[in-house]
């Protein structure tokens, strides 16, 4: 069945301890829930200074920047995005998304079904 929805009517998830994750609230747009056979789309948004786990998994992430301009810290140094961007993280290869920026950084991410 088709769904059309709005992403701020999704009940965010909120990962803010200030020192694995710090102000980003996550959003699943279609998932399992939806009967999607195949990925997951997200919807993340990051606050000024905020910043993702610095983390790796067997799975991917591709990404497109809506709002905003940070970083994606890796191994091989800060690669640095903005609105308008795509960011595609490998797996297995660590990774952190940060908010460098005084501006909410939006970004949708897709990954592959049963991974969250």
């Amino acid at each position: 069945m088709s769904k059309v929805g709005n992403h701020m009517n999704v009940e965010a998830k909120i990962y803010d301890d200030g020192k694995v994750a710090k102000g980003v609230e996550k959003r699943v747009l279609i998932g399992p829930d939806d009967g999607a056979p195949t990925f997951i789309m997200r919807h993340f948004r990051v606050k000024p200074s905020g910043f993702s786990p610095h983390h790796s998994h067997n799975w991917e992430h591709e990404v497109y920047v809506l709002k905003g301009k940070g970083f994606l810290r890796t191994d091989e140094g800060e690669k640095p995005f903005k609105a308008g961007d795509y960011v595609f993280v490998p797996p297995n290869e660590t990774h952190q998304f940060v908010n460098d920026s005084s501006e909410i950084l939006e970004f949708i991410c897709v990954i592959p079904k049963n991974e969250n």
